[in-house]
Protein backbone atom coordinates (compact mmCIF):
# COMPACT_ATOMS: atom_id res chain seq x y z
CA UNK A 1 0.00 0.00 0.00
CA UNK A 2 2.41 2.54 0.87
CA UNK A 3 4.40 1.53 -2.44
CA UNK A 4 1.40 2.68 -4.08
CA UNK A 5 1.32 5.53 -2.74
CA UNK A 6 4.87 6.24 -3.68
CA UNK A 7 4.96 5.36 -6.87
CA UNK A 8 1.35 7.50 -7.25
CA UNK A 9 3.20 10.50 -5.57
CA UNK A 10 6.00 10.30 -8.36
CA UNK A 11 3.75 9.97 -10.93
CA UNK A 12 1.95 13.38 -9.99
CA UNK A 13 5.28 15.09 -9.25
CA UNK A 14 6.89 14.10 -12.77
CA UNK A 15 3.67 15.02 -14.36
CA UNK A 16 3.50 18.40 -12.16
CA UNK A 17 7.70 18.55 -13.50
CA UNK A 18 6.48 18.05 -17.43
CA UNK A 19 4.09 21.05 -17.32
CA UNK A 20 6.77 23.41 -15.66
CA UNK A 21 9.60 22.71 -18.43
CA UNK A 22 6.78 22.63 -21.47
CA UNK A 23 5.23 26.08 -20.30
CA UNK A 24 7.53 29.25 -21.28
CA UNK A 25 6.59 32.71 -20.51
CA UNK A 26 5.18 34.69 -23.43
CA UNK A 27 6.52 38.37 -24.18
CA UNK A 28 4.27 41.05 -24.00
CA UNK A 29 4.70 43.45 -27.55
CA UNK A 30 6.84 46.84 -26.99
CA UNK A 31 5.13 49.84 -28.50
CA UNK A 32 6.65 53.12 -28.94
CA UNK A 33 5.93 56.42 -29.35
CA UNK A 34 7.36 59.61 -29.72
CA UNK A 35 7.78 61.82 -26.88
CA UNK A 36 5.74 64.65 -26.82
CA UNK A 37 7.23 66.38 -23.47
CA UNK A 38 11.19 65.81 -24.58
CA UNK A 39 12.46 68.74 -26.15
CA UNK A 40 16.47 68.41 -28.08
CA UNK A 41 19.05 65.84 -28.53
CA UNK A 42 18.27 62.87 -26.56
CA UNK A 43 21.90 61.46 -24.55
CA UNK A 44 20.57 59.72 -21.94
CA UNK A 45 18.03 56.55 -22.01
CA UNK A 46 17.76 57.23 -18.01
CA UNK A 47 15.98 61.48 -18.64
CA UNK A 48 14.02 59.87 -21.55
CA UNK A 49 12.55 57.17 -19.56
CA UNK A 50 11.58 59.57 -16.27
CA UNK A 51 10.16 61.62 -18.77
CA UNK A 52 8.04 58.60 -20.53
CA UNK A 53 6.62 57.65 -17.29
CA UNK A 54 5.90 61.28 -16.51
CA UNK A 55 3.99 60.79 -19.65
CA UNK A 56 1.58 57.34 -18.35
CA UNK A 57 4.18 55.00 -20.69
CA UNK A 58 6.51 52.10 -18.64
CA UNK A 59 9.65 53.46 -20.18
CA UNK A 60 11.61 55.22 -22.58
CA UNK A 61 14.88 54.89 -25.35
CA UNK A 62 16.91 57.45 -27.05
CA UNK A 63 16.70 56.25 -30.69
CA UNK A 64 17.45 57.19 -34.25
CA UNK A 65 19.99 59.06 -35.90
CA UNK A 66 18.81 62.45 -34.37
CA UNK A 67 18.77 61.16 -31.31
CA UNK A 68 15.00 61.40 -30.10
CA UNK A 69 13.36 60.09 -27.41
CA UNK A 70 10.74 57.06 -28.05
CA UNK A 71 8.31 56.14 -24.89
CA UNK A 72 7.48 52.67 -24.42
CA UNK A 73 4.51 50.63 -22.90
CA UNK A 74 3.05 47.12 -23.51
CA UNK A 75 0.90 46.83 -26.36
Amino acid sequence: MILFFLSFNLFLLSIYHIFLINVEPSEARLCESKSHAFKGACLSDHNCGMLCRNEGFSGGKCRGFRHRCFCTRRC
